[in-house]
């Protein structure tokens, strides 16, 4: 089965207006993911056992081997549906702007992007984050290329920034790439959508990454306001 085609269930608490996506034909694997997730986000990845997610399925212990050999498995495709949600709505958020559009834009566009995905199918994006010091090391390996190229993407949409002189030249982008990635995924944990709208936040986080937190320049203002 291609993993890549298939999303995880939005969040319970998901505010963003959007229905979610129609679930796949196997509904009981797909929600197995779903409690599996919530509970690796609540306790941990150690502390949650196979009986606990048939349990929260209201199923027989043993039934959950017909879909998974291992909670290493569920854990696994946890972890790459989390990574694959982010990483998909980034990239076609940013590729459907015009050619034209400026990096500031593109990079804003980019941070709400993450947001939306990261607060729509929370238990599965905060496995991302949470927990992933908790994965076996050989789990961590198998899903280190997808983390990569993510960070890799993000680098991209940095460097070009800096060639276009919207970024400064001296600016470490692998250290600036760190720094607003770690921010947007802990938002994970203080922000509420019913006390304020994501794109409002992606604008507020671009503009401290692009202008600073000191007086606002006139010339500044100008860029800020460019498409």
């Amino acid at each position: 089965m291609d993993r890549r085609n298939r999303k995880p269930p939005a969040s319970p608490d998901d505010s963003s207006g959007r229905s979610a996506d129609a679930p796949p034909a196997d509904t009981t694997r797909i929600q197995l993911l779903g409690e599996a997730a919530r509970l690796f986000r609540q306790q941990g990845v150690v502390a949650t056992t196979m009986r606990q997610i048939a349990d929260a399925m209201r199923m027989k212990a043993g039934s959950i081997y017909y879909y998974f050999d291992s909670k290493d498995e569920i854990l696994d495709e946890v972890l790459d549906l989390g990574m694959q949600a982010v990483f998909d709505a980034v990239r076609h958020d940013v590729e459907c702007l015009p050619p034209e559009t400026s990096s500031r834009h593109k990079i804003e566009t980019a941070i709400a992007a993450h947001l939306r995905t990261l607060l729509r199918y929370g238990d599965f994006t905060s496995a991302n984050i949470r927990i992933f010091s908790q994965v076996p090391e050989r789990a961590k390996k198998r899903h280190l290329p997808l983390r990569q190229a993510y960070t890799d993407y993000w680098s991209r949409l940095f460097e070009e920034a800096q060639a276009r002189g919207e970024v400064r030249s001296d600016i470490n982008i692998k250290l600036l790439r760190l720094f607003l990635i770690g921010s947007l995924n802990w938002s994970l944990e203080w922000f509420n959508p019913k006390r304020g709208a994501v794109d409002e936040l992606a604008r507020d986080i671009a503009t401290m990454v692009f202008d600073g937190i000191a007086a606002r320049t006139t010339a500044q203002t100008a860029s800020r306001n460019a498409p």
